[in-house]
């Protein structure tokens, strides 16, 4: 690549080759939250091994994932509607807090507090 350069009013020409092309790193993105994040009630849930298979589906809600019990935030005979909140769970330092799918009557939580869950199991039924 040739190139003209003026110094104190002289111009001179010159001939520069490029030993190496330019390399950008990509940028790094890092996320860190302590908020807790909701799962739609639509996520698909595989039932747990040896789990009772002759549940009614529309009156349970599972967990979308293991974890531990953080915080169990309805009780048995409460009245809800789709979307309150049932219980936190924690998994991997995430706060995830588990919502109603249906409206209704809750009547049975199958969790405590400090409980660790697998991925499919029933938490709670409802009426």
């Amino acid at each position: 690549m040739k190139l003209k350069i003026t110094v104190e009013s002289k111009t001179y020409e010159v001939e520069v080759e490029v030993a190496e092309p330019e390399v950008h790193a990509p940028p790094v993105y890092s996320f860190q939250s302590s908020a807790a994040v909701r799962v739609p009630a639509a996520v698909p849930h595989a039932p747990v091994p040896g789990a009772n298979e002759n549940v009614n589906e529309d009156k349970v809600c599972r967990s979308p994932i293991a974890g531990i019990v953080v915080k169990v935030a309805a009780q048995p005979g409460q009245q809800i509607q789709t979307g309150d909140t049932l219980m936190v769970l924690e998994a991997m330092k995430m706060e995830t807090a588990i919502t109603a799918p249906v409206s209704g009557k809750i009547a049975k939580i199958n969790v405590n507090q400090g409980d660790a869950v697998k991925g499919g199991q029933i938490l709670v039924e409802f009426e």
